[in-house]
C-alpha cells in the first residue's frame, strides 16, 4: 500500500489527474504457508493481474521481485521507476551487526535465497547461526526479535525505506555477502497492453538504467528456470568512471539452503542499449552457472 501510494502520487503529478487506490488482497497476503511451499511465483501478483484484465483497475503496482518472468501478452510493463536500495538488511536485538550475533543465533527469513547465502557466509567465516523460516508483514517479523523469539530477522531495505522505518535497521548486508533477489528494490507498473495513452503516461516514470538492470537479472532467473522463491540472487549494477557510466556488471548466485554448496559468477560488459541485449546478458551468465552445476542446487526447478 505504501509503495502504491507513492506511485499514485507520481502518476498524479505526471498526468494532472487524481488516482484512486484500490486495495486487493492476494493469496500471498493471506496464506500462512512458507513461500517456498506455495511456490512463490505469482502469489502476490495473480489477483492484481486478474483485476487489470477485468478492467476493475487501470494499472497495478508490483514489487518487481514478485513478478513472474513470463510477461502476459495482454499486459504491458509500462514503467520500472528508479530503483530503491536493493540490499537486504538485518534487524537484530541489542542493535547487533550480523557478524556480532552470538553463537547459535536464530535468524528469521522466509527466503531460501537469503538462507542459502547467510549459511554459506557463516560456514566460510566460522560463524554459528540457525536460519528459521518465518512469514508475515514487517511488524510481525520485527516482533519476533522484540519478543526474544529470534535474535535477528532479514528484510529488504527498500520495503523499510518506503514505510519510513529504516531507522530500525541494525546492519546493512553488503551485496558481496548476500546478493539480493532479481529485481529487488524495484517496482513494476503494469497496465493493459492495448491502452497506448496510459502506457505513454506511465512511461514518464520509467528509469532506463533500472529497467535494463532488472531485465538482465530477471533474464538470468528465467534462464535458470527458477521461480521467484528459488535460492537465486542476482544484481546488475552500473560501473561508472566519474559521472560517465561505462559498463554493467551482472552477478548471480545459486546455493543450497544450508549453504554447503554455491555457484556464484559474474560478467561485465557494455551497458545494454536494448531489451534484447539485456536479456542476452542474463542468459549468458545463466548458461555459465548451469555449466558449473547450478541446476542441481535449486531443488525443484520451476517450469
Amino acid at each position: 500500500m505504501a509503495q502504491s501510494g507513492q506511485v499514485a502520487d507520481a502518476v498524479s503529478q505526471v498526468t494532472g489527474r487524481p488516482v484512486e487506490l484500490v486495495e486487493i488482497t492476494t493469496y500471498g497476503d493471506t496464506s500462512r504457508e512458507h513461500l517456498a511451499q506455495i511456490g512463490g511465483t505469482g502469489v502476490f501478483v495473480t489477483a492484481l493481474r486478474d483485476a487489470l484484465l477485468r478492467g476493475e483497475v487501470d494499472f497495478a503496482v508490483h514489487s518487481l521481485k514478485d513478478l513472474p518472468t513470463a510477461q502476459p501478452e495482454e499486459l504491458a510493463l509500462a514503467a520500472v521507476p528508479l530503483r530503491e536500495d536493493p540490499r537486504d538488511v538485518i534487524v537484530a536485538r541489542d542493535a547487533l551487526k550480523f557478524t556480532d550475533l552470538p553463537r547459535g543465533a536464530r535468524i528469521g527469513t522466509g527466503s531460501p535465497r537469503r538462507m542459502a547465502q547467510l549459511n554459506a557466509y557463516a560456514r566460510s567465516h566460522r560463524l554459528d547461526i540457525e536460519t528459521v523460516p518465518i512469514r508475515g508483514n514487517v511488524d510481525t517479523r520485527i516482533g519476533y526479535v522484540r519478543d526474544g523469539e529470534l535474535d535477528a530477522v532479514v528484510l529488504a531495505a527498500a520495503g523499510l525505506n518506503r514505510i519510513g522505518r529504516s531507522d530500525e535497521v541494525t546492519d546493512f548486508l553488503s551485496v558481496d555477502t548476500v546478493l539480493p533477489a532479481p529485481g529487488q528494490g524495484a517496482l513494476a507498473i503494469e497496465c493493459a497492453a492495448g491502452d497506448a495513452d496510459l502506457i505513454a503516461a506511465l512511461g514518464e516514470l520509467d528509469d532506463p538504467f533500472t529497467r535494463v538492470a532488472v531485465t538482465a537479472e530477471r533474464s538470468l532467473l528465467a534462464a535458470l528456470e527458477a521461480g521467484c522463491s528459488a535460492p537465486v540472487g542476482a544484481l546488475a549494477d552500473l560501473l561508472a568512471d566519474g559521472q560517465i557510466v561505462k559498463e554493467m556488471r551482472l552477478r548471480g548466485v545459486v546455493g543450497t539452503t544450508d549453504g554447503s554448496r554455491t555457484v556464484q559468477l559474474s560478467t561485465t560488459g557494455p551497458v545494454p542499449e536494448t531489451y534484447d541485449q539485456a536479456m542476452a546478458l542474463g542468459r549468458e551468465l545463466a548458461a555459465e552457472m548451469l555449466a558449473q552445476g547450478a541446476a542441481g542446487l535449486m531443488g525443484e526447478r520451476a517450469h
